[in-house]
């Protein structure tokens, strides 16, 4: 039986931002029912204790958030949600507490990345109020700023990055300038359990990309296994359009989706090192696995 870090459940497809840099989903507009989560959970228990409540979509828009994080409690999992941060004052509330609540990671880049954003200072303050109050109930809580560019960031970047890192600076009462002391790829500690995270910005893989020779590793189906809103299950967190479809949990148990012949044939492809799937030779990111 193959076991995953983690499974990532798309809670929701609806996301309130447009950001560049995240391609909007052609699929329906959806959230996930409780009932649904639920059975997912027993469906994945056998295979992961960690799930990731995103694929597309704004996690802290599901109006039931609280309760999938309850459920998730109950049937012993620990969560990880990736946000935008912007809805933070009005889901705080219902996930603060929450003792399956492990990781908190906040997608600072959204703010740059949606045209229209305003009040950068209040954005940061009302992620930072949340914050404080989470990583002492024991959250980590990892900022991210995902946007450098394989030829350095442009003034313009670099500018509204350290607007942000300034914020960060002066709230945490730091000693030293943030970006100069960040790795990309890797985090900075700003605070106990408090991190700040940079790296590239990466395409989303689309059909529309070019593809390369199909060399190459990728961790898909070996480390992570997602599961979209409507039931589909894919091998990773990029297929964000429901590509590599392997099977819907509504007609066949994810056991035996994850089992199934497309699934190993990916499975055993990238033990090859070779990516059978069209997808995967036009996913930017498996490159950083190398060859």
């Amino acid at each position: 039986m193959k076991t995953f870090k983690k499974v990532y459940i798309e809670i929701t497809s609806v996301c309130n931002l447009a950001c560049s840099f995240c391609p909007q989903t052609a699929r329906q507009k959806n959230f996930m029912k409780l009932d649904t989560f639920n059975t997912i959970l027993d469906q994945v228990k056998p295979h992961t204790s960690h799930i990731y409540l995103h694929v597309k979509g704004e996690p802290l828009l599901h109006p039931k958030i609280g309760e999938l994080l309850d459920a998730a409690h109950a049937k012993g999992f620990k969560v990880n949600i990736t946000t935008n941060g912007t809805l933070i004052h009005k889901a705080g509330p219902k996930i603060l507490g929450k003792p399956a609540l492990r990781q908190m990671n906040f997608s600072l880049h959204s703010f740059d990345g949606h045209e229209g954003s305003e009040n950068r200072a209040g954005y940061v303050a009302e992620i930072i109020s949340f914050v404080r109050q989470a990583a002492e109930q024991g959250v980590l809580i990892s900022f991210r700023l995902w946007n450098l560019t394989e030829d350095n960031l442009t003034n313009l970047e670099r500018e509204r990055n350290r607007e942000t890192l300034a914020l960060l600076e002066e709230a945490f009462a730091l000693d030293f300038k943030i970006d100069e002391k960040v790795v990309p790829g890797s985090g900075v500690r700003i605070a106990p359990r408090i991190y700040l995270n940079q790296d590239h910005e990466f395409r989303w893989p689309s059909l529309n990309e070019p593809e390369d020779d199909g060399k190459g590793f990728c961790h898909a189906l070996r480390s992570q296994a997602a599961v979209l809103v409507d039931g589909t299950v894919v091998p990773c967190c990029l297929d964000g359009e429901g590509v590599i479809n392997l099977g819907n949990i509504h007609e066949k148990p994810f056991s035996e989706i994850v089992e199934g012949e497309r699934a190993n044939n990916l499975f055993y492809g990238f033990s090859r090192r070779e990516a059978v799937e069209e997808l995967c030779r036009k996913c930017g990111y498996r490159q950083r696995f190398g060859t």
